[in-house]
């Protein structure tokens, strides 16, 4: 018998709209999550959900380019287009970025952001720009380090206090999860809840 999902409840995608400001009825929290393309933001959120097919997992990076929301009960998950794909059109990846800003801007109801980073590379000139911008809007974000599986245990260790390191945080506030292995999910998920529970 598997185990329930981090985040249990029932599960509807309410729509993928082009506008950070478009109003969610009923007024709920908002979870939103952010990373680069091909980070596996996906995954993630299939496996905090236990759907497989909740978020589409695509070969291609860059695949989401709208806000996708899903509501569960008490609180909205959004997730936000992948930033610093390289192979999309600078029109593309501004829009991108327009769309990203807009949201973390103006939302009102956010109570966390999720910000994801793989756990194997140093944070890109794209993942600084955001760690600056979720800053600067003052958001409630919890980093999280994926692919964690991807490593051997003691290189995974030194990766995890080199990612800390290189963002000025201290390790127990970086997050090491693996979606393929279950790693560090049923956390995320929990703090989550107390996100949630806080903003209510």
């Amino acid at each position: 018998m598997s185990a329930a999902p981090p985040l249990p409840g029932d599960i509807h995608f309410i729509g993928s709209y082009p506008d950070p400001a478009v109003p969610l009825d009923p007024p709920l929290p908002e979870i939103a999550f952010v990373g680069r393309s091909n980070v596996g933001k996906s995954r993630l959120l299939n496996a905090l959900t236990g759907r497989r097919d909740l978020a589409r997992v695509s070969a291609t990076p860059g695949k989401t380019q709208l806000l996708n929301v899903f509501r569960l009960p008490g609180f909205y998950l959004v997730d936000l287009p992948g930033y610093g794909w390289a192979r999309a059109g600078k029109k593309d990846r501004a829009a991108f970025r327009r769309l990203l800003e807009g949201y973390l801007t103006t939302r009102d109801r956010i109570a966390g952001v999720v910000w994801l980073l793989d756990i194997r590379h140093p944070p890109s000139a794209d993942d600084l720009d955001m760690q600056e911008l979720l800053a600067r809007t003052r958001r409630p974000c919890l980093a999280v380090l994926t692919k964690g599986d991807k490593l051997p245990p003691m290189r995974r260790d030194r990766e995890h206090m080199a990612r800390a390191a290189e963002l000025g945080l201290a390790a127990d506030d970086l997050l090491v999860t693996s979606s393929a292995k279950s790693q560090g999910i049923s956390d995320l998920g929990q703090s989550i809840l107390a996100a949630v529970a806080t903003a209510a």
